[in-house]
């Protein structure tokens, strides 16, 4: 209950916070529809252009003045540069169904929409991370990070037993929470470190562990206690999932994936079920994380545990390949096409 501020009404502070609440909803609301009524102009404009270039076949010099015409109309307004435009021309023949523009991307930042364009060739994977963008409120940056690390790779590929163990929708949506391989490459240690060097750094930079962790995890604690019986017993990382609404244990292991680490495992979620889980929780979840794994063991060893748990490797140097390329042009490679356009155009008319 509020306190109540000398000289006003009773609820007036109470009052106040409802209404802070409505202003905040409502500007959030007008940023979105002012954002995905920009990308909808910036995709009819770059349609037009495409549209255009292909019935008159004009050039680079075409851009080039709509550039500064509309530069010279709007000075208030960014985005009306010739690479931008080019962009637009992209955007468009990129997303030829308006429907997708408006329903996802055009929920998306302009600089969102352009990361995508210029890192992804596959239409079906530019839409898979628009929508993750979308659903789970990434920034730029975030975008960025898990294009690099190429996410749609690796998430839901870690071996687990959850459909056995867990009742579905759950069991999958916690399958495709895990990963494999995660990887720590910002710890800045090489592949010589030990179990506790990985923990403490992993704890230092717990805001990286948990972007790389996904969305949803929650640090509860390192080397969190356990008494059972009057023996103690040390978790070496305990979180909360709040999209699974579970607590989750993880295990690191700086060797290979071993049968007897599932056991240790399992009996770490029995005791976080029985001792630290709420009524109201689900079922604790554990991961292993290990130097390497012989898959078709770890799928054996899962299969005779009680408890829900995934196997995944981790590395400490990236292994991954390079960045996706896209297979849409450049902005020098669009402005050269356009010249050469130009200079055709400029040849059939002398002859």
């Amino acid at each position: 209950m509020s306190k109540q501020i000398a000289g006003l009404p009773a609820d007036y502070a109470d009052w106040l916070a409802v209404i802070k609440a409505r202003v905040a909803t409502a500007r959030q609301r007008a940023a979105l529809a002012a954002n995905a009524e920009l990308i909808g102009l910036y995709w009819q404009l770059g349609r037009e252009i495409l549209q255009r270039q292909a019935a008159q076949g004009w050039g680079s010099k075409v851009i080039e003045r709509l550039a500064r015409d509309l530069r010279e109309a709007f000075p208030d307004m960014k985005g009306f540069s010739r690479a931008n435009l080019l962009y637009m021309r992209a955007f468009a023949e990129a997303w030829p169904d308006g429907a997708i523009v408006q329903q996802t991307v055009g929920r998306l930042p302009w600089g969102h929409n352009v990361l995508l364009l210029t890192r992804l060739k596959e239409p079906a994977l530019r839409l898979y991370y628009a929508e993750r963008a979308i659903s789970e409120g990434w920034s730029r940056t975030t975008l960025e990070l898990n294009l690099r690390n190429r996410l749609h790779e690796r998430e839901g590929n870690a071996v687990t037993n959850f459909q056995a163990r867990l009742p579905a929708p759950h069991s999958q949506l916690a399958h495709e929470t895990l990963k494999d391989p995660y990887l720590f490459d910002f710890l800045g240690l090489g592949d010589e470190a030990h179990e506790r060097d990985i923990e403490n750094a992993l704890v230092r930079h717990v805001t990286h562990f948990l972007l790389e962790l996904g969305s949803g995890f929650a640090f509860v604690g390192r080397q969190f206690r356990l008494e059972v019986e009057g023996e103690e017993f040390f978790i070496d990382l305990l979180f909360y999932h709040t999209r699974l609404k579970c607590y989750v244990v993880v295990e690191l292991k700086a060797t290979a994936f071993k049968p007897e680490h599932a056991g240790q495992l399992n009996f770490y979620l029995t005791a976080v079920d029985r001792r630290v889980k709420a009524p109201e929780d689900n079922p604790t979840i554990g991961l292993l994380l290990c130097r390497t794994k012989n898959r078709t063991v770890a799928e054996y060893a899962l299969s005779g545990i009680d408890k829900p748990m995934g196997v995944a490797e981790y590395q400490l140097v990236r292994a991954l390949p390079e960045p996706l390329v896209t297979s849409l042009p450049t902005v020098e490679e669009l402005e050269s096409e356009l010249m050469s356009i130009e200079a055709e155009q400029a040849e059939g008319s002398d002859e």
